[in-house]
């Protein structure tokens, strides 16, 4: 069954249908989705999802464009979380100097700060980075431990540049944007990714694939990214999604059986 690692189902996007969807989602092939959190109020709201429906498990954290809210009281709150059972990860943290919306400085001593956190806790971590590629590469060299689970979300980066976080042992988040014709630059990525290092998300409600592209996203379409890797890899879409099941439980440390 596929395991939709990144999606964002607490967004206002989801607030007329919400129940619906997530109820069909086992009829469309999938089995387990994590919510992820962008701020301290998704965050809390990933908890609550997490309480309402048992294929649902949750990351929290702070996304670098709202790092400008964090303070020692919610460091701590998300501490509270992160000790949570179904509060899987810590994410989405990292870097975003694309729509700038937080001094530079700011964002990586959060990033840090929440890395750091994630390590001592011993939960696996999920990157975000945009137009920031040397400063999180540079983060993430330093902060990375042998047997951490790191996740580069929506990788958008080079190919050369994977080869560098693969050395370390990092895993790779692919979604929507490998179908997209200007993918070129992915597509590459993803030829030479082991298998065993994909991770499949949808990062929904956002970057649908095509034919949805522009439209609202979710994990029922991530069959169209299945198709994509299908191809790249030249192995069968079965064996995509078995592998990148196998992966996501054991990125997460999710155990077989506890899916929708």
């Amino acid at each position: 069954m596929i395991f939709d690692t990144h999606a964002h189902y607490d967004d206002s996007a989801f607030d007329e249908d919400r129940e619906e969807l997530l109820t069909s989602l086992r009829g469309q092939g999938v089995d387990t989705v994590v919510n992820v959190g962008a701020d301290m109020e998704s965050s809390a709201r990933t908890v609550k999802l997490t309480e309402q429906y048992p294929f649902i498990y949750g990351a929290v954290g702070v996304h670098p464009d709202g790092v400008g809210e964090l303070d020692e009281e919610k460091l701590s709150r998300l501490r509270e979380y992160l000790a949570l059972p179904k509060i899987v990860a810590a994410g989405e943290i990292g870097l975003d100097y694309y729509w700038d919306k937080e001094n530079h400085d700011l964002q990586k001593e959060w990033f840090v700060r929440q890395f750091r956190l994630a390590a001592e806790l011993e939960k696996p971590v999920i990157i975000h980075s945009r137009e920031a590629a040397a400063d999180t590469f540079d983060i993430v060299k330093a902060e990375f431990r042998p047997g951490m689970h790191v996740v580069m979300h929506c990788y958008s980066y080079s190919p050369e540049q994977a080869r560098e976080y693969l050395k370390m042992g990092l895993y790779f988040g692919i979604g929507g944007v490998l179908t997209f014709k200007n993918a070129r630059k992915l597509k590459e990525v993803v030829e030479e990714l082991p298998m065993e290092r994909i991770l499949l998300e949808t990062d929904c409600p956002y970057l649908a694939p095509v034919p949805f592209r522009g439209k609202r996203n979710d994990s029922g379409k991530l069959g169209h990214v299945v198709r994509e890797i299908s191809a790249l890899k030249g192995i069968p879409e079965e064996e995509v999604i078995r592998v990148t099941e196998e992966n996501a439980r054991h990125f997460y440390k999710i155990g077989e059986g506890t899916g929708v």
